[in-house]
């Protein structure tokens, strides 16, 4: 939580109970202490206080929890309280939540249960980097459980149904009471020998005294070295074993344990219609792709055809030579029409026209052009030219004349 900033106080209860649930020490813990303020509500839950010289502890069983309690709870008695501790955001304080209560007389095995559990612990049996994936698709699956009894009696049910091609290989243990714990060690290492690809260890529910063969430390190390994953499937629910936290995967029971192993054929049948469909549709896609760069590539091919080439070329140069006909044709006519204007224009101004209408050119001795009366004298000789002949003659006189006045 960031320093300095304000905080509502269902945030800050909220973040203490993620705290609490995030610790894995707390999430199974067994306490010893003597009942206090035991009161039954009319709910089915049952709320009491267990206290011991120096402090007290809030607890509550909740109804659905009650199965296992085979006792009526009284203020003064000693007694074991295995459950989770979390916090009630609604009070903000913590609380044991109560799965299993037994009398003081289990006292010495919650006890010898918690310093094994510690000491695995600290040595890494219960590290999750350490732990093995379960094989999705397992072929062979060894179990070590009671040959009688309705533990391997609902996996071979659940394992038929799920899958009837899954082989499984049963080392038949003693599961309680004297020498069991030595039946599962063998158990496990003759399956892990033989090579199978998931490994199942349990069996029903029952007290502690009837799942402590699961709590040895030699069960512990047999699980721990075990190359095969191993799946955990001791008692209910509610009940947590020593094998629980070493295993690979813990199941809450044995049926569990078998629906987790074993996969579901039908549900692989499923997923390969499925990729048969998406490869069909992908194969049709794939091909109207090719279709349509084929009749491309087709398309580019007929237009580099050397043939179609020629063709295309010759049709152009016969457009080029229309147009060019056409193009010449026109500056034809715009020659001529221009070549009349000019001709019109120089028509206008030929002699001849000047002649024609009665003008003459005088030039003097010399073939000069003579304008203008100044440039004569009296004596002078003129030659004047006319449209039909030329005239010799002589000036006798010069008479100066502005017509333009």
């Amino acid at each position: 939580m960031n320093r300095g900033k304000v905080y509502s106080v269902s945030s800050v209860n909220q973040y203490i109970k993620n705290m609490f649930s995030n610790e894995y020490a707390l999430s199974v813990v067994f306490v010893k202490g003597e009942i206090s303020n035991c009161k039954y509500h009319s709910s089915g839950h049952i709320y009491f206080t267990i206290k011991d010289e120096g402090s007290q502890l809030a607890c509550v069983m909740f109804r659905g929890d009650r199965n296992g309690l085979d006792f009526q709870m009284e203020n003064g008695q000693e007694i074991v309280v295995g459950g989770s501790i979390n916090v009630y955001e609604r009070d903000g304080k913590y609380q044991l939540y109560a799965k299993k209560i037994v009398l003081a007389g289990d006292g010495y095995l919650s006890e010898q249960y918690e310093k094994l559990k510690k000491k695995l612990q600290r040595a890494g049996y219960f590290d999750e980097n350490r732990k093995l994936p379960i094989p999705r698709y397992a072929k062979r699956i060894g179990i070590v459980t009671a040959k009688t009894g309705a533990a391997i009696q609902d996996m071979i049910h659940i394992s038929a149904r799920r899958n009837p091609f899954v082989q499984l290989i049963l080392y038949p243990a003693k599961v309680q009471g004297e020498g069991a714990a030595e039946t599962i060690v063998r158990g496990i290492r003759y399956l892990d020998e033989l090579g199978v690809d998931v490994l199942i260890i349990g069996r029903g529910g029952g007290s502690m005294e009837d799942l402590w063969a699961f709590n040895e430390e030699i069960v512990a190390d047999a699980v721990f070295e075990c190359r095969t994953p191993v799946i955990s499937a001791v008692g209910h629910e509610t009940d947590f074993t020593i094998t629980d936290f070493v295993a690979d995967l813990r199941a809450p029971t044995p049926s569990a344990a078998a629906e987790l192993a074993v996969y579901d054929v039908r549900q692989v049948l499923s997923a390969l219609y499925d990729c048969e469909d998406r490869m069909a549709r992908a194969m049709l896609q794939r091909v109207e792709t090719y279709r349509g760069q084929l009749d491309h590539w087709e398309s580019r091919l007929k237009m580099l055809n050397p043939l179609n080439q020629a063709r295309e070329k010759r049709q152009r140069m016969m457009d080029l030579e229309d147009r060019l006909t056409v193009f010449v044709q026109q500056i034809i006519k715009d020659k001529k029409h221009e070549f009349a204007m000019l001709a019109g224009r120089l028509d206008s101004v030929s002699p001849l026209k000047k002649l024609e209408s009665g003008y003459a050119f005088v030039s003097d001795g010399a073939d000069k052009m003579v304008n203008s009366v100044e440039e004569v004298r009296a004596g002078d000789s003129l030659h004047i030219t006319m449209l039909d002949g030329t005239l010799e003659a002589e000036v006798t006189d010069v008479v100066r004349r502005n017509w333009r006045k």
